[in-house]
């Protein structure tokens, strides 16, 4: 609280209490006690005579979130999308469970209204399409009113609903955001008929995509009712109850912290902007106190609290994003990038197959640590305080069964150190503890690394901003481990979020959809748009006191390339008005420097499309500057020393109290600083500094890193773990995931990265798509064959040939060896995976359901260098991707251009994974890394050998299963297992090849192994070669499984696929089995060609249920929102009625789609399925499913 004079008084108080109702409240009633000096009783209202402005964050909506405890609500939606939300994006939340959780939806009920709006084109082939109206919607975008909003049906359900006790209602109608008039009058009637709160989806986030949006207005009907209740209790404890200021001199400004940073009137606070309420007020502590704007030098926000840690970036603007998930439910606003890792002080600590691993699990606030007296497990918490970082005397007696004694240290060390994984010799229970606290530290450093160099950002050019309770003890040892030279942590850097409060701004956002190509012709239609926007938000903000000199505003375009769906939100600050620019800035510079740094090229011949237009409008705190300290001469004084644990042993350890340190005064370490809220450790070869405002600013030293052998160590193989596993998602994020170009990379998720060791054995991956699993390893194999000395330092190698390790061709392999000086031979791989739109071929999207030849199927790559001696192949990659067009009946890719920037983007992705892994190379020499490759692949393979021991142990040494496919071909599998834990996968009795494309390489077998069987592990472990050491696979040449290299594959890879998982599982008695395909769906003309997966239903299992409408085994895509697609695709979307028992255990069951043809250019339409005729197994004892359906209309006039 800031009194008079710019005093600051620091408090905290229990969020929950009895000796009082409202934590708010009674902090404010404890400062007023203490500004004016008489006692307050709690049973009466407050006197608000001496409050000039209350700010607050609150966790109320989170709570309600992650409990679901918030308003009972139901779902208005346009008819024919009932279970839009339900599907989803039709991918599971975790590829290796078996048991798929239904998602927890926020509403009760669905109430379809009869209405329908569909984009208009001038080619729209649509039914009746000529005499329809059409509508003139936001920013050029054109609609046609195929069926009109029908209330009459709609009031008898809502009456229902209402009758049955619900009061709040979402709505989402498709393209409300472009229109939203037909949302508009279901609200009206729905208050007419008594409903209190209606949340609608083209006014809490008019933006397109009707899934997110659709989240964002259930979430904002689910909990402003919750806030609202809270609100009102609050006032309840003042004695004008706080009414709402009506103009700048009336009453008390009450404003609350949105997700975006910004303070809005608590009049206007809604559920749907409060659900980062508390960690965005932290955000805006350390921008506004670390941040210099002379200096520049950007800074990492390091949260750290009981449960999870928090991690952010703040460079001179707070760094948005508009869409994130937040327990399970996406959220379409605009909020703060604020990445979470779960590692917090309270997360638990085991080991696990040879790991030291930390998290995600937590001891949670009751019972706590194992320190904290009441029977907890043991945590971060409990290492530290074993460690000596933590002191009992210094924290209050708060802990034990009667909440009066002090924390334990013994119950911090109760385990025995021979607990630990085996070493060379016995470790002690200290170096067990700080083993765990490295590990932890591992896993801290990964979002944060995850926010820098995946962005194109230098890590150890930023200062990290510590705070939180937990994250002093750790901060030294984190900024070391990313280079970072320096730690500032504030004064007040336990009640950061208050402070961030008190400095923070009041905003008002405007948001405007927009369909516009960004070029000189839509200029001024932009231009006044943003005007428009300005004005509705420098009005708000006059009307809460601001004059306009106080008062600024930014504009953004939501800008992306035509063709693709990853857009940008732009601003054009930096960027001035140029003879070529629109008049509000240069927007089109600020979104090629963008996409530049993400991607490391742009497409200069592309259109660039304008998605949304948005402007913040700011009203600056009127808050004063921070007080300074007097500057203090001498020696800071020592209360005590102490004994504390450090890599090599104890030290004596002096400690201080922050209160009593002044301007000027350095501290040396090891030290450890106690504050009321916090506990600052700081390391040996580091240094503090007390700066004139009381932060701790810390000198970190570049100490040398312990020298580490290849020998192994459990705590560096666990660290090594963490570092291979982000590298692999590096590349990932970095490049081919964040879509550079292709719209199956970033909107639909198929593709994937991996590292490899220089024998091309798998060693870490970024799980997203199983089926790449196993495959991308025989890939990197085989080019180690194929090319031996030929592969030289700068070569990048393109692969899709099932022969060599391909799964069918779309998918393009991108490879690039590794050398260091002084090596003839790569010290390792870097390769990822991606789904190419199209390459060529019969159909458009390389997808045809009858080919007989890999010929028709695509441009194909045996050994393709894409790169040779850095530089790129255009030419030659261009004429092999367009040599499919002299086929008869063929065409070359439909999109070269899009084939070209994805490679690139591909071969991008690799460099940035490889430069990560020469970092640690540089570090810790190439022995020392090849060897913790090798030790993880050895863990691996142990794990797996258990899990074998244990099928031998139940079900003895055979097991068989067999299945077929839609013609009668069997799948046969016998499974042989040993007490050593080795097994043979051996798939004799397979039929023959086909004269179809259901075939399957090699490849697709063995991923199809290694995805069972790390399903079947059921935890955690390392995907890599050692999960297929024991496991031998004999596959009869010419199978089904095994054929000829020119035999047409591309169905093996989404069919096959499917039922080898079902064939396996039904071996190992896991599970019934799923809908047994992809159901790939493709279509497009002479020039483009688009490819999309519909989700089925997941098999049921011994205690679960299975789940319907979503993505199974072998693929887990992203389907594409309905308004992205609309004009081209479907106009329907639901799940079928159930089908399928295991023991009485429903299975999941598919999915429905109706697809219009729209487009006079679209030439073909195919799908690639299976199960039509014989449906899905059953598990023992149990029905199987139903069959499949794929039926096209065409109109034709």
């Amino acid at each position: 609280a800031q009194g008079p004079g710019g005093r600051v008084r620091a408090l905290k108080v229990l969020s929950e209490d009895p000796a009082y109702g409202d934590a708010p409240t009674e902090g404010i009633r404890r400062v007023l006690e203490q500004e004016l000096g008489i006692p307050l009783p709690r049973d009466v209202p407050l006197d608000t005579s001496s409050i000039e402005s209350i700010r607050m964050g609150t966790t109320v909506a989170t709570n309600a979130l992650l409990e679901r405890r918030g308003e009972r609500m139901a779902l208005v939606v346009t008819r024919g999308f009932r279970d839009l939300l339900r599907i989803g994006t039709q991918a599971r939340p975790s590829i290796f469970q078996l048991a798929i959780p239904e998602p927890e939806l926020l509403y009760e009920e669905v109430i379809e209204v009869t209405e329908r709006l569909l984009p208009h084109r001038p080619t729209c082939d649509l039914p009746e399409s000529g005499s329809l109206p059409v509508i003139q919607g936001s920013m050029g975008v054109s609609l046609v009113l195929q069926t009109p909003l029908d209330l009459g049906p709609l009031r008898q359900e809502l009456c229902g609903v209402r009758d049955r006790g619900i009061r709040s209602l979402a709505v989402l109608l498709l393209h409300s955001y472009a229109w939203p008039e037909h949302e508009q009058r279901v609200a009206s009637l729905a208050h007419e008929l008594g409903f209190t709160h209606v949340s609608l989806s083209s006014s809490v986030a008019p933006m397109v995509r009707a899934v997110p949006r659709g989240f964002t207005a259930c979430a904002d009907a689910y909990l402003s009712p919750c806030i609202r209740r809270y609100l009102n209790g609050f006032q309840q404890g003042f004695r004008d109850r706080l009414q709402v200021r009506v103009t700048p001199y009336m009453g008390v400004p009450v404003l609350f912290m949105r997700s975006d940073g910004g303070l809005t009137p608590m009049d206007q606070f809604s559920g749907a902007s409060s659900i980062l309420s508390g960690p965005a007020a932290g955000v805006v502590g350390y921008a506004k106190s670390t941040y210099e704007e002379g200096d520049g030098t950007p800074v990492i926000g390091f949260d750290m609290g009981g449960t999870s840690t928090d991690v952010s970036r703040y460079a001179g603007a707070y760094e948005h994003v508009f869409e994130a998930t937040t327990a399970g439910v996406t959220i379409q606003v605009p909020q703060l990038d604020i990445n979470t890792v779960a590692a917090g002080g309270g997360s638990r600590l085991f080991f696990r197959n040879g790991l030291y691993v930390v998290g995600p699990e937590s001891a949670g606030a009751h019972p706590g640590p194992a320190c904290y007296r009441k029977g907890g497990p043991l945590t971060i918490t409990d290492a530290n305080l074993c460690l000596g970082r933590l002191l009992p005397e210094y924290f209050p007696y708060i802990f034990g069964p009667s909440e009066n004694q002090s924390l334990a240290p013994s119950a911090s060390s109760a385990p025995s150190a021979s607990s630990a994984p085996s070493a060379p010799s016995a470790p002690s229970v200290e170096e067990v503890a700080m083993g765990f606290v490295r590990v932890a530290n591992e896993a801290m450093c990964r979002p944060i690394r995850a926010l820098t160099q995946a962005r194109g950002h230098d890590t150890s050019r930023h200062i990290l901003a510590c705070f939180g309770g937990a994250g002093g003890q750790h901060a030294c040892a984190i900024a070391r481990a990313l280079g970072m030279s320096r730690v500032v942590i504030h004064r007040h850097s336990g009640l950061l979020s208050a402070v961030g409060l008190a400095l923070a701004d009041v905003v008002h956002e405007a948001q405007a959809p927009c369909a516009l190509p960004y070029e000189p012709e839509s200029f001024p239609l932009l231009e006044q748009r943003i005007r428009e926007l300005e004005w509705e938000c420098r009005r708000a903000l006059r009307e809460q006191g601001y004059t306009e000199d106080q008062i600024h505003t930014d504009s953004f375009l939501h800008l992306r390339y035509s063709g693709t769906d990853f857009a940008l939100m732009c601003s054009a600050k930096g960027h001035p008005v140029t003879a070529t620019s629109c008049g509000a800035g240069d927007f089109l510079a600020a979104f090629l420097e963008r996409y530049h740094q993400e991607f490391g090229f742009t497409l200069p011949s592309r259109p660039v499309l304008v998605d949304d237009i948005r402007v913040r409008g700011v009203g600056s705190s009127r808050c004063g500057a921070r007080n300074l300290l007097p500057h203090s001469d001498g020696d800071p004084p020592v209360e005590k020393i102490t004994q504390c644990y450090f890599e090599g042993g104890y030290r004596e350890t002096p400690v201080f109290l922050l209160e009593k340190l002044g301007w000027g005064h350095s501290i040396n370490g090891p030290a450890i600083v106690i504050d009321k809220h916090s506990t600052i450790v700081v390391d040996p070869g580091c240094s503090a500094s007390i700066t004139c405002y009381g932060d701790v600013s810390i000198s970190v030293g570049s100490e040398l890193p312990r020298p580490i052998g290849p020998e192994l160590d459990p705590v560096q193989l666990s660290i090594f773990s963490h570092r291979f596993m982000s590298i692999a998602a590096m590349g990932m994020l970095w490049g081919s995931y964040g879509d550079a170009m292709g719209q199956l990379w970033g909107s639909y998720g198929d593709a994937m990265g991996m590292l490899w060791g220089c024998y091309g054995a798998a060693v870490s991956n970024a799980p997203h798509i199983p089926v790449h699993l196993g495959a991308m390893q025989e890939a990197v194999q085989f080019q180690l064959r194929t090319l031996g000395d030929d592969l030289q330092d700068g070569d990048v190698i393109l692969s899709n040939h099932p022969s060599a390790g391909g799964s069918h061709l779309p998918d393009l392999t991108v490879i690039t060896p590794v050398f260091i000086s002084g090596t003839p031979s790569p010290v390792f791989f870097v390769a990822n995976r991606g789904h190419h739109a199209d390459i060529g071929g019969i159909t458009p999207g390389s997808m045809p359901p009858h080919s007989q030849s890999l010929l028709e199927e695509g441009a194909t790559f045996l050994s393709f260098k894409l790169v040779r001696n850095g530089t790129f192949q255009e030419e030659a990659v261009s004429a092999a991707l367009l040599a499919p067009g002299s086929i008869p009946g063929c065409s070359g890719a439909r999109s070269l251009q899009d084939n070209l920037s994805d490679l690139r983007a591909q071969a991008a992705a690799n460099r940035a994974g490889a430069e990560l892994v020469m970092e640690l190379i540089r570090t810790h020499g190439l022995s020392c890394v090849q060897g913790y490759m090798q030790h993880l692949q050895d863990t691996a393979e142990r794990c797996v050998r258990d899990l074998l021991r244990g099928f031998w142990s139940r079900w003895g040494p055979e097991l068989e299963a067999e299945d077929s496919m839609d013609d009668g071909t069997p799948l046969r599998l016998r499974v042989t297992l040993n007490p050593q834990g080795s097994a043979v996968f051996d798939f004799t009795g397979t039929g023959p090849q086909v004269l179809g494309n259901w075939n399957a390489p090699r490849a697709v077998t063995l991923a199809a192994i290694i995805y069972c069987l790390r399903c079947m592990v059921g935890q955690d472990l390392p995907l890599n070669q050692g999960c297929l050491a024991p496991i031998r696979v004999l596959i009869p040449q010419g199978s089904i499984l095994a054929p000829h290299p020119e035999a047409a594959v591309v169905g093996g890879n989404v069919l096959t696929s499917q039922r080898v998982v079902d064939v396996i599982l039904k071996a190992f008695g896991v599970c019934a089995a799923s809908q047994g395909c992809m159901n790939n769906v493709t279509f497009g003309s002479a020039h483009w060609g688009y490819y999309e997966t519909v989700g089925g239903g997941a098999g049921a299992g011994p205690g679960w249920r299975g789940r319907s409408g979503v993505q199974s085994h072998m693929t887990n895509t992203r389907i594409t929102d309905p308004e992205i697609l609309e004009l081209r695709y479907w106009e329907h979307w639901d799940v079928l009625g159930g089908t399928g028992i295991y023991w009485e255990i429903l299975g999941g069951t598919g999915s429905t789609g109706i697809y219009w043809e729209q487009w006079e250019q679209w030439e073909q339409w195919d799908i690639l399925g299976a199960m039509g005729y014989t449906g899905s197994n059953g598990g023992t004892g149990s029905n199987g499913g139903t069959g499949s359906t794929g039926i096209y209309w065409e109109q034709w006039e």
